[in-house]
């Protein structure tokens, strides 16, 4: 398929000839998902810890006799049960990640790509250059793009005067071609590629 090629004010730069392999899929939202899935857990801390019987500081001795009293058998203090004790299977400090086959990664993002393109939401220009880094000056192109909510993929080197003035643009994100993933894509409104990107693209996916 062909797409047309924009520069940053908005004139025609030309066309570009998407692969169909890549964006030519009929999108799968349950691949999507186990691709987000796995990020997510794979972002996530995990340090989140509570204190168990082990680690309340209390004394361990017998509270009271066993026999004779009337109530209830108890041993320690510590004892969940007991205000101050320790807290029952409570979270602990552990990994929330898990495994997820490379080609099914590699799928999710052309599953992505496609239903961006699906969707009408993808533009491609020509370079994503700034003459210089201000960000009021990016913010008003970006507005007379129709951009209020975008996810920028440049080459793999991105220009040092856009990135800095994006950087500072609300609902905007700016990333190199090896950073591009699902999650980035599907979260933000339109995406923008350069004419870099998607060269780069269809030479990792050849």
């Amino acid at each position: 398929m062909e797409l047309n090629v924009k520069t940053l004010e908005g004139k025609d730069a030309g066309k570009v000839s998407l692969s169909d392999a890549i964006f030519g899929l009929e999108p799968r939202e349950d691949i999507l998902a186990r691709v987000i899935r796995w990020q997510l857990a794979k972002k996530q801390q995990g340090t989140h810890q509570a204190k168990g019987r082990a680690d309340v500081s209390r004394t361990g001795a017998k509270m009271y006799k066993q026999k004779g009293t009337g109530r209830a058998r108890h041993h320690s203090a510590r004892a969940p049960q007991f205000r101050g004790g320790g807290k029952a299977h409570g979270p602990v400090a552990r990994s929330h990640e898990h495994d997820l086959p490379k080609k099914v990664r590699a799928l999710g993002l052309r599953h992505a790509l496609s239903a961006k393109i699906k969707a009408d939401e993808l533009i491609i220009i020509d370079d994503l250059v700034a003459n210089e880094a201000k960000t009021k000056a990016l913010a008003g192109v970006f507005a007379s793009l129709g951009l209020t909510n975008a996810l920028f993929i440049g080459g793999a080197e991105l220009d040092g005067n856009f990135k800095l003035a994006a950087q500072n643009i609300p609902n905007v994100d700016v990333l190199p071609i090896q950073g591009i993933n699902v999650y980035d894509i599907v979260r933000r409104g339109k995406l923008v590629l350069s004419k870099a990107a998607v060269e780069a693209l269809e030479e990792r996916f050849k």
